[in-house]
């Protein structure tokens, strides 16, 4: 009897809607905190180009559809966020939004660690300053 395969990360995140719901409290908290006020300062006024991108990534990041791939290539994130001046700074308040929402959104414990180990060292290599 063949095992089946674990359930993909996308999937526990809860699909499509689980992703988005991450990203939309990820920016609303960057939106609105003061604690992420510089790393706000980065975007654009709207966000909206910013959570479509994310969404997108995150959702083949986390073994759904490839969609940022199928529409912009191959995500090259340290070439796409050198134009920002990202230091230490910058990459602490992106990861205090990020944890924020990890924390406030239904998933298994261990993906929320999983998740942690992986965009720690991933949001520091976005670092340039």
């Amino acid at each position: 009897m063949t095992t089946p395969p674990a359930p993909l990360p996308y999937e526990l995140i809860g699909g499509e809607a689980g992703v988005q719901a991450l990203v939309d409290r990820f920016y609303d908290l960057m939106d609105t905190a003061p604690e992420a006020a510089e790393v706000r300062a980065l975007h654009a006024k709207s966000l909206k180009v910013s959570r479509e991108k994310l969404f997108q990534f995150l959702t083949g990041w986390l073994g759904g559809p490839q969609l940022y791939v199928e529409r912009y290539g191959h995500p090259m994130l340290r070439a796409r966020h050198l134009p920002f001046a990202i230091a230490e700074r910058e990459r602490d308040q992106w990861l205090w939004c990020m944890e924020r929402a990890i924390a406030e959104h239904p998933m298994p414990d261990d993906l929320k660690t999983f998740l942690r180990q992986r965009l720690t060292p991933l949001a520091d290599h976005m670092r340039n300053r």
